[in-house]
């Protein structure tokens, strides 16, 4: 009997696993995300950018709930930061229109 014999032909070779890559982060979060902040942050605009910050985060749920991403808590943190960007800057242009409104009714001029 030979006890130098390779026995390496009798085990199946089991490749190894494929690299770990970490999940993907959906994008639209990160966009909603942004333009949340933007919201709050940028006067007047601010209410236009919230509502698109609004659009991206609906959209970005949805996807994360189909392809398992990453990026669900950013989704509503731009959701929930385009929702008061939005809400305040709709006040703020409501005060302005109403005050405008009522200056102009007095019939006040400057000259």
């Amino acid at each position: 009997m030979d006890l130098h014999k390779n026995d390496s032909q009798n085990y199946d070779y089991i490749p190894p696993p494929p690299p770990y890559s970490p999940p993907k982060t959906n994008g639209k979060s990160i966009a909603a995300l942004v333009l949340g902040i933007l919201a709050i942050a940028i006067p007047y605009v601010g209410f236009l950018i919230g509502i698109i910050a609004i659009i991206f985060a609906s959209l970005s749920l949805k996807e994360i709930k189909l392809t398992h991403e990453q990026g669900r808590g950013m989704a509503i943190a731009g959701l929930v930061c385009g929702i008061v960007g939005t809400a305040l800057y709709a006040i703020i242009i409501l005060f302005v229109l109403i005050a405008f409104i009522t200056i102009a009714g007095t019939g006040f001029s400057l000259a």
